[in-house]
C-alpha cells in the first residue's frame, strides 16, 4: 500500500542534476517523520525540499512502517541523494515510544540501504551543538538559525521538517568544516595509541620472562 507524501513549497528539483552532493536529512517518527533534501555545490548548500510525512491518520501501526518505507525510496527515486542523515534516537522515559522510534529510524535506514545510500547518524545534541553552538537549544532556535544559514523565508507547519533539515546541514558542516578532518584525524591516532598499548600490555602479560627485574 503507498500513501502519497506532502507536496514541499520549497521544491527546486530542476537543480539537482548539476549539483556535487545530496544530502537527505531524516527526523525519524512513527507519527510524523522529518525530511529533507540539502544540495551542496562547490561546498554551498541549499535547500532543495523539507517536509513532513504525516502518519497520524494511518491508525495501523504496520501500515505507517510501511509507509515510511516505501515514502523514503519515492524520496530517494526523486531526488537521488548521495547520504543519510538521520537523528538517532533519544533515550526517553516511555519505553514503548522509544522502541516506536527505534523502528521507525531502522525502517528509514532500511530504505536507504535498499538503494545503496550510506547512512551517519547524529545524536540530536550534536546537532544542535553544530547548528547553533548550543546542544541544548530548542527546536525553535535550530529553524531560526538555518533559516539564516540557508535564506529561506517561509517556516514549515510543523518543526520535524527543520529537524531533518538539521541532520542534514549537521552532515555538511561535518564533511566541510575545517577541524573536521582533523579531529578524525586525532580521534585515529588516539584509537592506535590505545591499541599499541593493548599490543604492548598483552605482549607482557603473556611473555613475563622478557621483563627484566
Amino acid at each position: 500500500m503507498q500513501f502519497n507524501i506532502y507536496c514541499s513549497p520549497y521544491n527546486n528539483v530542476h537543480s539537482i542534476s548539476i549539483m556535487d552532493h545530496i544530502v537527505l536529512g531524516i527526523d525519524p517518527g512513527s507519527l510524523i517523520m522529518g525530511y529533507s533534501i540539502l544540495a551542496v555545490r562547490d561546498d554551498r548548500p541549499s535547500l532543495v525540499t523539507m517536509d513532513v510525512l504525516y502518519l497520524k491518520k494511518i491508525d495501523d501501526y504496520n501500515q505507517r512502517i510501511r509507509a515510511i518505507f516505501d515514502n523514503v525510496i519515492s524520496i530517494i527515486d526523486t531526488h537521488h541523494p548521495d547520504h543519510l542523515a538521520i537523528e538517532a534516537p533519544f533515550f526517553g522515559k516511555n519505553v514503548q515510544s522509544m522502541l516506536k522510534l527505534g523502528r521507525a529510524q531502522g525502517v528509514a535506514i532500511a530504505a536507504a540501504m535498499s538503494r545503496d545510500i550510506p547512512f551517519t547518524e547524529y545524536e540530536p545534541a550534536v546537532i544542535k551543538q553544530y547548528i547553533t553552538g548550543n546542544g541544548n537549544a530548542t527546536k525553535e532556535q535550530v529553524a531560526r538559525m538555518l533559516q539564516m544559514q540557508l535564506a529561506f523565508t517561509d517556516e514549515p507547519k510543523y518543526l520535524d521538517a527543520t529537524d531533518a533539515l538539521a541532520a542534514a546541514y549537521c552532515h555538511f558542516l561535518q564533511l566541510t568544516h575545517p577541524m573536521a578532518a582533523l579531529h578524525q584525524q586525532l580521534k585515529t591516532k588516539t584509537h592506535r595509541t590505545k591499541s599499541r598499548r593493548q599490543q604492548w600490555s598483552d605482549f607482557l602479560m603473556n611473555n613475563p620472562d622478557k621483563i627484566q627485574k
